[in-house]
């Protein structure tokens, strides 16, 4: 199946993904902010990116403009719950900065893995 990263500064976040994405086969790996996220980045391919917006160190609106500069091609799902705005501002504009799809926290496990299967093509 795919190679996916996930960047999210909760663990519970990361993990509960990890197992979500595992379960259906996919292999993932995970970082805890954008500056590793890049890092990773440069180490392997990776077919799709789930990142959180609101984040320490790196947040997500500049991780997804710099991963369209160097990653045209990867496919990018950024995730939210808000912070001190709703989640939904944070959301719209990461499509603007190149994610194609956008998904507010909490969401369900079957609201993830569709958008998943719609980017990576039903893998």
């Amino acid at each position: 199946m795919a190679k996916i990263l996930v960047i999210d500064d909760e663990p519970y976040i990361l993990l509960m993904i990890k197992k979500m994405l595992e379960q259906v086969g996919h292999g993932v790996d995970l970082a805890s902010n954008g500056k590793e996220g890049l890092e990773l980045l440069l180490t392997r391919p990776f077919d799709l990116l789930i990142t959180d917006i609101v984040m320490p160190e790196k947040e997500g609106l500049e991780t997804i403009r710099e991963v369209r500069k160097k990653y045209p091609g990867l496919k990018i799902i950024a995730i939210s719950g808000g912070g001190r705005l709703d989640s939904s501002e944070y959301l719209e504009p990461a499509r603007y900065f190149g994610a194609e799809k956008i998904i507010k926290k909490p969401f369900q496990k079957g609201e993830l893995l569709n958008a998943v299967n719609e980017l990576l093509g039903g893998e």
